[in-house]
């Protein structure tokens, strides 16, 4: 029964892996995430049913478009794959089974909402070296549900919360600011909102070493961009080479690895 239950999960988190691969492609050029048909980006042909089963369609595809016959990026399967084993592995560390209380399965919900919150930041902004505010607003709102259920279910510390609450009422006022004079939001700001995020649903210690972490991987990008420039004669100044960095990205991978890493330090030790 375990088995079937865990094997369940894995298809929603591959389920999840096909949209996050959706959501990525079209929420920077806000398209519909919802209502429109999926469709292939290099025919615009909509896709079956058939088409549309996570991992299963892309190897009985064959890696191509049925119609097009356009190869298919191979991350497409990798994300669905990784999705559904990282919902697995959080399920099985959280100790989530088919008999689990309504508060660890609404527990495991939030996780859920929450690594959907990180993967998309991720994507966006690997692609797009690009903070999508809609993301950001929705990060936001599942905080505010969190802490209200936290705070209301699970008689959590309220004050911890808000003092959050206060946080991220200074950091959109900032935003607001440098909205009205450079008439658009600042990485910076949507930065520190993601930090926030994290901090509410990962802790302080985790978001703590995610940020060292991205400052080792930034310092190693920066040094390894030096020597190629130094080889190739190109001339780039460090604050250029700093500015095409994806540092929502790295806190959200690292973010990520390091929450798994203590549920199962917690799993094994506790």
């Amino acid at each position: 029964m375990e088995t079937f239950f865990y094997i369940i999960i894995f298809i929603i988190g591959s389920l999840f892996g096909s949209f996050y691969t959706l959501a990525v492609y079209r929420i920077p050029k806000r398209q519909d995430i919802v209502h429109t048909h999926s469709y292939c980006p290099n025919c615009n042909h909509k896709l079956g049913l058939l088409d549309l089963f996570p991992i299963f369609s892309y190897i009985f595809l064959g890696g191509k478009c049925r119609y097009c016959k356009e190869k298919i990026r191979p991350r497409y399967l990798i994300l669905e794959i990784l999705s559904g084993a990282l919902f697995v592995l959080i399920a099985y560390y959280m100790g989530l089974s088919y008999d689990s209380s309504i508060f660890k399965i609404a527990e495991y919900i939030f996780v859920v909402l929450y690594l959907t919150y990180i993967i998309l930041i991720c994507g966006i902004d690997y692609e797009n070296r690009k903070i999508d505010k809609y993301v950001n607003v929705y990060g936001l709102a599942i905080s505010m549900i969190y802490m209200a259920y936290l705070c209301v279910v699970e008689k959590a510390n309220i004050y911890r919360y808000v003092i959050y609450l206060i946080i991220y009422i200074l950091i959109l006022l900032f935003d607001t600011i440098t909205l009205k004079k450079f008439a658009k939001s600042t990485y910076l700001d949507a930065i520190l909102l993601m930090l926030v995020t994290m901090c509410v649903f990962t802790g302080e210690f985790i978001t703590a070493n995610a940020i060292i972490f991205t400052l080792l991987a930034m310092a190693i990008y920066i040094l390894l961009y030096k020597i190629q420039n130094r080889l190739k004669r190109n001339v780039k100044t460090d604050k250029q080479i700093s500015n095409e960095i994806s540092i929502g990205f790295y806190l959200g991978a690292t973010n990520i690895i390091l929450f798994v890493l203590v549920l199962m330090y917690n799993y094994y030790i506790i």
